[in-house]
């Protein structure tokens, strides 16, 4: 894939998201030596933002029960960045990452169908490209969310899943760690990542240097 020529209006897609997507085989693994130690000590992105912004906001809200799972999210809501974007379910593509949404529709949102639905207890993993060599993707401003913004994921059913940003990281690639970005910060709880390309970008190597990774948790429903 590295080597083929980039297609107009997508070639910065494909190597970012691939990327970032196939490291959700890792945590998947790496979860299982950890599962049930809750959230990890010093390692919750966004920490410094969370604090700065409850301090200027006050605290962040409380997180809410986990929603009953077996109920697929369908549109994404986000204010603070005018995103407001149907999410499709994604599986694992044939390298062994997962599929993002394909580079025709980059205002889709992908959620990774082998993570918790957003609203069930866990982290329910949901990816959208930056942009396109012509124009901006769905998650393009992902990156100015702050802390105690709102995210809304409204269910199959016609539930509103209600969540609360607590924090935004720019990860880059060299220190990336599949356990601090995708594991559990709340023991219990439901959470979302919301992650996209960050960083500067390479047309030789095309490729990002970084992700963006938000994270979010449960505080309410509609």
């Amino acid at each position: 894939m590295e080597d083929e020529p980039r297609a107009s209006g997508t070639g910065r897609l494909i190597s970012c998201v691939a990327w970032a997507l196939l490291l959700t085989g890792l945590w998947l693994w790496g979860r299982q030596l950890t599962e049930g130690a809750g959230w990890l000590p010093g390692a919750a992105p966004g920490a410094a933002q969370a604090a700065q912004a409850a301090g200027a906001r006050g605290a962040l809200p409380p997180a809410a029960e986990p929603l009953a799972g077996g109920v697929d999210p369908a549109v994404l809501e986000i204010e603070a960045i005018g995103v407001r974007a149907d999410i499709m379910a994604r599986g694992v593509d044939g390298s062994g990452g997962v599929a993002p949404p394909p580079f025709s529709e980059p205002d889709l949102v992908g959620w990774y169908a082998g993570s918790p639905a957003p609203g069930a207890e866990g982290a329910a993993v949901l990816v959208g490209h930056v942009d396109t060599e012509t124009d901006r993707a769905v998650f393009h401003a992902l990156g100015s969310v702050e802390p105690g913004d709102a995210v809304r994921v409204v269910r199959d059913d016609g539930s509103v899943a209600a969540f609360t940003v607590s924090g935004t990281e720019v990860v880059e690639r060299s220190e990336f760690d599949a356990d601090r970005v995708y594991g559990p910060r709340r023991e219990g709880a439901a959470e979302l990542r919301l992650i996209t390309c960050g960083g500067t970008y390479d047309p030789q190597a095309r490729e990002y240097s970084a992700n963006v990774v938000v994270s979010a948790y449960l505080t309410g429903t509609a």
